[in-house]
């Protein structure tokens, strides 16, 4: 049976939006259609015994577009008899795409916006454009963006992450998450992502004694991990919580333990450092909630502003405040904000669809590729 092989660095037990977005797509694959090629990452052993289909783990921690890693990834193309291939992400890997010689779709996030517009790695993503099948983007800003770096030979087409509206859900019991947290019966704000300068969890902090002079048991829960892990804690005060980082599929009970969620993203060195969507906004979304995101890169494409909560600006720790006061003060528009949220989601961000719209991208790349 022919199968795509999905060459990544993106993958499980890793946490992030782009893993969660090549391993839901890839686990809807049938088992025997697909092998991903993937580096090195503690804990791998266990998760991948777990899964139904192959995972064959590179002995490197990152893989990049080396005669290498084009080899192995041709041996594997090979032995498995895989007749396309999916690039998780398409900078830099999406390099191999013509030394492999199968169709392939190579996937855009936020970070190759950064890439389009400094001149070495902009000439990576022209070689990409013209070497992939298909080159796919999340978001009008993302396209806007990239599109002129891939250059004029470039195919380029959407494609979208999804939300399993069964796992994230309004209906959920959030009761073990405040228990374990000691949040009681308080007003939760929660977050959820990376911990780096640019997903605001920093303005959070900074805007929760703002918030609580409004909403005195207002209390934010801060879910991630990363380099600011250290100095978030030197700052959070009476009122902010640090679970630290969880796996992806401890996640809903979070949600449901929850009345508001924000992550009021923000741009960073001039534009190169944004969010390419966010996943979380669409997950919280799915799970009733009303969102509060940054007007950074595609984030508000994952938010209808006024209707499923608002767009802010993710420098004001002020505008911050006024929103989630605005939220928690008001029950019955956070009510109708997740009903609005969790029906947007299920007809427009499934990850059904997705797979879907991978497998018709596939069948459309083009078998010509670049030496």
């Amino acid at each position: 049976m022919p199968r795509c092989l999905i060459i990544t660095n993106d993958f499980p037990p890793r946490q992030g939006g782009i893993e969660t977005f090549v391993y839901e797509v890839a686990r809807r694959f049938p088992p025997d259609e697909v092998v991903v090629y993937t580096s090195s990452e503690p804990g791998a052993g266990d998760f991948d015994a777990a899964l139904p289909f192959p995972v064959v783990r590179d002995p490197a921690h990152t893989l990049l577009p080396t005669p290498r890693v084009a080899r192995v990834a041709r041996d594997l193309a090979a032995v498995h008899r895989c007749d396309s291939a999916w690039f998780g992400a398409a900078a830099p890997l999406g390099l191999l795409a013509g030394r492999l010689g199968l169709p392939s779709v190579a996937t855009t996030h936020g970070h190759e916006i950064w890439w389009a517009t400094v001149p070495g790695p902009r000439q990576v993503l022209r070689r990409i454009g013209d070497r992939a099948g298909i080159v796919t983007y999340l978001t009008e800003h993302t396209r806007a963006r990239i599109a002129p770096a891939l250059g004029p030979r470039a195919r380029t087409e959407r494609l979208v992450p999804g939300v399993d509206a069964e796992a994230f859900r309004p209906d959920l019991d959030g009761a073990a998450v405040r228990f374990r947290h000691r949040l009681g019966d308080r007003p939760v704000v929660l977050s959820v992502g990376r911990l780096v300068p640019r997903k605001g969890h920093d303005r959070l902090v900074q805007a929760m004694p703002l918030v609580r002079e409004a909403v005195p048991d207002a209390t934010l829960l801060i879910v991630g991990a990363g380099p600011q892990d250290f100095w978030l804690h030197g700052q959070a005060g009476e009122g902010v919580v640090l679970a630290g980082g969880r796996p992806h599929a401890e996640l809903p009970p979070y949600y449901a333990a929850a009345d508001v969620f924000a992550m009021p993203c923000r741009s960073r060195r001039l534009g190169l450092e944004t969010e390419g969507l966010g996943i979380v906004y669409l997950e919280a979304a799915a799970a009733g909630l009303p969102v509060v995101a940054g007007d950074a890169g595609g984030a508000p494409e994952a938010v209808r502003d006024g209707e499923t909560g608002h767009v802010v600006d993710g420098t004001s720790t002020e505008a911050i405040a006024a929103r989630l006061i605005e939220l928690l003060d008001d029950a019955p528009g956070r009510a109708e904000m997740g009903r609005k949220g969790r029906a947007w989601v299920q007809e427009e961000w499934s990850w059904d669809a997705s797979y879907r719209r991978l497998r018709e991208l596939l069948r459309r790349a083009s078998s010509t590729v670049g030496a």
